[in-house]
């Protein structure tokens, strides 16, 4: 026997399940892959139940409801298909390509602390209100927010890449070029504010990448709001506040 990982010659394209696309397109395949599962289970249950119709089986709670009461286990289902009776592997194949791409909402809110004499900028706490229609895992979708706002806070306030003037990148390790630890990470707070939408079986959104969009505009208000000054070039450092605030002195 040989086993292939991967070909193109036998194995169909595939654009990927990633970034926003997972749960509003390959959820929808997923979907559409087990409607095609369910009718090939409740045909075999009416075979079993000796029905005529599969149409009126019910399933719910690992079984295979009749219309007169009776019932057959999925584990007997599957026994049966497998090891008895016209052996079949029970499957489904779907795929789906959506004509709409509705976008997600979000609210971002950031809390800051500014010292006005050095510049320093530490942010306290970030709160994102978003709307990515109907939540199926809230675990997994707050999880993405606040992973979002931790890559888009290194943006907002220490993460750059500067070179020198013969081109050489003076960030080389992560000596100089910071990424957040965990203990340096501001408290974080997910609001899903649930829509339904109507082009997705289950009314979900995307929700990958907008957590990357509002969180240094958010620092940056909170920055003006705290000592009147604008920084409009991210990230916020300390030596740009300075700047500002050095501006806003002589004016």
């Amino acid at each position: 026997m040989i086993t292939y990982s991967s070909d193109t010659d036998f194995t169909p394209f595939d654009k990927g399940a990633y970034a926003s696309s997972t749960t509003y397109i390959s959820g929808t395949a997923a979907v559409r892959a087990a409607e095609i599962v369910a009718v090939k289970i409740k045909k075999r249950a009416a075979a079993l139940l000796g029905l005529a119709e599969y149409e009126m089986i019910r399933l719910a709670d690992k079984q295979a409801h009749a219309p007169d009461g009776r019932s057959v286990t999925l584990t007997e289902i599957a026994l049966d298909s497998l090891h008895r009776n016209n052996q079949e592997q029970i499957m489904g194949v779907a795929s789906y390509v959506s004509p709409s791409s509705p976008p997600p909402f979000a609210a971002q809110f950031a809390e800051v602390t500014v010292d006005a004499e050095t510049g320093a900028v530490t942010v306290d706490k970030l709160v994102m209100a978003v709307d990515s229609g109907m939540i199926i895992n809230p675990q997994t979708a707050s999880g993405q927010i606040e992973g979002g706002m931790t890559q888009a806070l290194g943006y907002a306030v220490c993460e750059e890449m500067r070179y020198d003037e013969q081109g050489n990148a003076r960030e080389r390790d992560f000596r100089d070029y910071h990424i957040f630890q965990a203990d340096e990470m501001p408290a974080l707070e997910v609001i899903f504010v649930e829509t339904f939408e109507p082009t997705h079986p289950f009314g979900v959104k995307a929700v990958a990448e907008i957590p990357m969009d509002g969180v240094a505009p958010a620092v940056g208000n909170a920055v003006r709001d705290a000592l009147g000054v604008d920084v409009d070039v991210n990230p916020v450092t300390p030596e740009r506040v300075w700047q500002a605030l050095k501006v806003k002195r002589e004016n």
